[in-house]
């Protein structure tokens, strides 16, 4: 593929990004300082990317230059992933491709301001695994606070909202599928009392 013909090929996938990230043009706009009409053009292929425009996109997105432009891999295994703070949390994108289970690292700081659940619903399936700190997971009814070594699995039609549990910091990782994939791993049930 010559420079030219990669080039091209930008704009359907800039277009599968935002689409699968679940973003506006506007909220993109607004995260890069770049007019909703140039990414539009952008993304219709009606404007040819530039370096200037591609990494506030790359940023954005939380992925490399060369992924956002589909660059033949260079045969080095390390994933060089940037994170990406959005809504009080620092995300860590831990998969590259698009598509499929998506898996994040999630951390909530110390005395974060994220304390009133605000739930929202989308499409997919959602698996998390608490790692450290205490997380607060109010999931349509249920209002409940998830310690180190416990996880969860959910239909995220259902109206949820994370959030710390306390002022510590929490990191927890995440999977998320838009097609409903389920992770088929469940929390330990509690012991059983003795008879």
């Amino acid at each position: 593929m010559t420079d030219g013909q990669t080039l091209d090929a930008v704009g359907p996938r800039l277009r599968a990004l935002r689409r699968q990230r679940e973003t506006t043009l506007a909220e993109l706009s607004s995260a890069t300082g770049i007019s909703v009409s140039t990414l539009s053009r952008l993304e219709s292929g009606d404007r040819r990317p530039t370096l200037e425009l591609l990494l506030p996109l790359a940023r954005a997105h939380g992925v490399t230059l060369d992924e956002l432009v589909d660059a033949p891999p260079t045969g080095d295994p390390r994933i060089h992933l940037r994170p990406v703070r959005r809504n009080g949390m620092t995300m860590l994108p831990l998969t590259r491709r698009a598509g499929g289970i998506q898996a994040y690292k999630l951390i909530i700081p110390a005395g974060s301001d994220r304390r009133d659940p605000d739930p929202k619903t989308h499409e997919g399936y959602e698996w998390l695994y608490v790692m450290n700190g205490r997380l607060r997971v109010v999931l349509g009814e249920h209002d409940i606070v998830m310690k180190p070594g416990e996880a969860a699995e959910f239909d995220t039609r259902l109206p949820h909202w994370f959030g710390a549990a306390d002022h510590e910091a929490v990191e927890f990782l995440i999977l998320f599928g838009k097609q409903g994939e389920r992770a088929h791993l469940r929390a330990r049930p509690a012991a059983s009392a003795p008879d």
